[in-house]
């Protein structure tokens, strides 16, 4: 299995990573318009094979990985099928999928998005288990080809990814939400915040965690967010104003003093995302005490792996006197949170179900 990667930063590079470490007999082919990033491919092991030209990455591959910020993958697309051998499967990791596949009509392509990344670019922060256990949305054409589309999806299975079929519309609507729209609010609270603390000097300092939480995508690679924030900008634009509303509901909320109802529904709700993940499965959120060391995240992460207990999410919330902390887990299923619950008292820090 050939498979040829257009680009190799933290996506194309996790790609190759992960490809040569779980796909048998697959060897990686990498090209880019920068010798430096694919010499630096090869260094880490992402790709084999460094072509000098487009043409050369995709002779004889089954699978190509176009793997560029949106605003130039209709081009890259295009340049790909032009190139690829009439048995090749095309795809792209591209987070907005309507413009590009209103330009596109090939039977050998099919539109790809991994729910993965981070706010780090670049092949050095690329990691073989990127994709694990990642939902990687695929949207096919009406006249995508059944062979090349299993062929892809059971490659995605085997790098540890959990391939879905979408539509493009319904596709760029959730990333609006759930993806582009946390970015645009991180922006905006980090230059509120900003524009009230910097006065005060030390203050900024003393953040909380839910503002670092809050913020931690703020600025985001601006090459490729500003093609995202284009593409999808009509996605993008109905979730803001629909969370312009929802706002406006809950200052007239503040306004009465009316807030508890709204609060628990939250949590409610945030639960209710995090069990539709696990296909159902009821999940507990436990509250423990814990000593602000070095290695303690560490500890109640061992203890419970080794007792076969999975950490679905976490939180850390470390006290003023950065002393001692509060951790939250959320665990899946109602025997692993009892017997969380028990392992963690064991190692002799309190804890509670919230």
């Amino acid at each position: 299995m050939r498979i040829a990667l257009l680009g190799v930063g933290l996506i194309g590079g996790s790609i190759g990573l992960a490809a040569r470490e779980h796909v048998e007999g697959v060897e990686v082919i990498g090209y880019g318009r920068h010798p430096g990033r694919l010499r630096a491919a090869a260094d880490r092991g992402a790709i084999d094979i460094a072509a000098d030209s487009l043409e050369a990455a995709l002779e004889g591959a089954r699978i190509c990985f176009a793997c560029a910020p949106v605003g130039v993958l209709p081009e890259l697309v295009r340049a790909a099928l032009a190139a690829a051998d009439r048995d090749c499967v095309v795809t792209d990791v591209g987070s907005t999928k309507q413009e590009l596949l209103a330009g596109i009509d090939d039977s050998r392509f099919v539109g790809g998005h991994p729910i993965a990344g981070a706010e780090t670019a670049g092949v050095e922060h690329a990691r073989a288990d990127l994709f694990q256990g990642a939902v990687w949305y695929l949207t096919p054409l009406a006249t995508s080809e059944g062979l090349l589309y299993e062929r892809l999806h059971r490659f995605l299975v085997e790098l540890g990814a959990r391939p879905i079929a979408l539509d493009p519309a319904t596709h760029d609507r959730l990333v609006a939400v759930f993806s582009h729209l946390p970015h645009v609010l991180a922006n905006v609270l980090a230059s509120q915040a900003a524009g009230r603390l910097l006065d005060h000097g030390e203050a900024l300092r003393h953040v909380g965690p839910s503002f670092r939480d809050m913020t931690r995508v703020a600025g985001a690679n601006t090459e490729i967010w500003t093609d995202i924030y284009r593409a999808n900008r009509a996605a993008i634009v109905k979730e803001i104003r629909a969370y312009r509303r929802e706002l406006e509901r809950v200052e007239g909320l503040l306004e009465a003093g009316d807030v508890a109802a709204w609060n628990d529904g939250a949590r409610e709700d945030r639960r209710a995302l995090l069990e539709s993940e696990l296909a159902g499965a009821p999940v507990h959120e436990l509250r423990l005490t814990v000593p602000n060391r070095p290695g303690i995240v560490a500890q109640v992460a061992l203890a419970l792996g080794r007792a076969g207990v999975n950490i679905v999410d976490m939180a850390l919330s470390p006290a003023a006197d950065m002393r001692s902390g509060a951790m939250a887990l959320w665990i899946a299923g109602d025997e692993p949170a009892a017997r969380a619950a028990v392992v963690i008292g064991e190692l002799g820090f309190p804890v509670a179900e919230v």
